[in-house]
């Protein structure tokens, strides 16, 4: 029998149809409701549990190793973390990494979130792919004394991510300036020149190395809270405005965040989606989105650019997508995955906007589309802004 299992489990994953699955626990002591989703990425957890738009969900890995290259102060993609938990095969154990600082139990801790493991992430993965995404409740007592007809009924309670704008949890909530560009050997984290387009960059749960990647491209980088007004957004004279990633329904979203996107369209503004960004342009335009079986995470996923028919592959996170029926006629698709044929990128005919479903900044993930920050200030340029 293997190490993890010859001491009494005192952690638990209970789905909301009632399966449990017993393993063990580190970090903070706690219990924990959300949806649940499995991610393939290989590298790059502490970017995965940092990543905004993860809030409200627990994420399993697939990849059975988590926590061997332990957490340092440079990876986070926010300054808090809002995933409500995690589940791995393997208890994370001492890290071996240069750069580690702290191993993951303890940054785990310190964040009061914990790790429920010896889980079998294979037969998981299994059910949320074949049936579909499950709400699931998390529990970490050391004494191992665990309410599993508690976490099930506080599971098949939750109310679910359809429907729930998570934007205000995640959102910054005073304006600012980015000026750290990413990091590269041997000098860590760069800053950009200072003195190209300014871009305003809608925090919708924006990740930190899509700024990074924004100020790379020569970009002068602004941030503003998700709620602010297209006439606030318009009065800082940007030549761009990103629309970033984020949590929740971009249906939920978007009966706020719409009427400013039409804003700043009509006012022909250079604009870029990422993920839920990309969602709400395509609102915006009169697009639909849907909610995905089980939705794209993991670092490894293929697109098609179809123009040229490039293949990119790319990081992605995210459980929503754009419509293909009644898709209006001022949007043209140029990207889609060759896992399931979803719509990845649109652009919009005759105005300079365009936006991809995945995540060009790549934390983690390969490089194949950070282009995509120096294509929007080409297209800035283009457009005289």
């Amino acid at each position: 029998m293997s190490a993890p299992f010859r001491r009494r489990p005192d952690a638990a994953l209970v789905l909301e149809d009632g399966r449990v699955f017993l393993g063990h626990g580190c970090g903070r002591p706690g219990t924990a409701v959300g949806e649940l989703v499995f991610n393939t990425a290989m590298t790059g957890y502490q970017e995965i549990l940092t990543d905004p738009s993860y809030a409200a969900q627990i994420v399993t890995f697939t990849f059975p190793h988590i926590g061997i290259v332990g957490t340092n102060r440079e990876d986070p993609e926010a300054a808090t973390p809002h995933v409500r938990g995690m589940v791995c095969r393997a208890s994370p154990g001492d890290p071996s990494n240069w750069r580690a600082t702290h191993t993951l139990a303890t940054w785990l801790d310190a964040h009061g979130l914990f790790a429920v493991t010896g889980i079998d992430t294979r037969r998981l993965t299994r059910i949320l792919r074949e049936e579909g995404f499950k709400n699931a409740a998390i529990a970490y007592d050391p004494s191992g004394d665990l309410d599993l007809d508690g976490l099930a009924r506080r599971a098949r309670e939750w109310p679910g991510i359809v429907g729930m704008d998570l934007v205000d949890e995640v959102s910054c909530t005073q304006r600012y300036d980015w000026h750290e560009g990413l990091w590269r050997w041997p000098d860590g984290h760069g800053t950009g020149p200072g003195d190209g387009p300014r871009v305003v960059v809608v925090d919708y749960g924006v990740k930190r190395n899509i700024l990074r990647g924004l100020v790379d491209a020569g970009f002068r980088v602004t941030v503003v809270p998700g709620r602010t007004p297209a006439s606030e957004i318009l009065a800082l004279a940007p030549d761009g405005v990103l629309l970033s990633n984020g949590p929740g329904d971009p249906a939920a979203t978007g009966r706020w965040a719409v009427p400013q996107i039409r804003a700043l369209l009509d006012a022909g503004v250079p604009l870029f989606g990422i993920c839920l960004g990309h969602q709400m342009l395509g609102l915006a335009l009169g697009a639909r989105t849907v909610k995905m079986p089980f939705g794209h995470h993991g670092a490894n996923h293929p697109v098609r650019e179809l123009a040229t028919g490039r293949v990119l592959v790319t990081s992605q996170n995210h459980g929503f997508a754009i419509a293909d029926e009644g898709l209006p006629d001022a949007v043209e698709v140029t990207h889609r995955s060759l896992f399931d044929g979803t719509i990845q990128g649109i652009r919009v005919r005759g105005r300079p906007a365009f936006s991809v479903q995945f995540h060009p900044e790549a934390s983690p993930g390969p490089h194949d589309a950070r282009g995509l920050f120096r294509h929007f200030r080409t297209l800035i340029e283009a457009s005289g802004s």
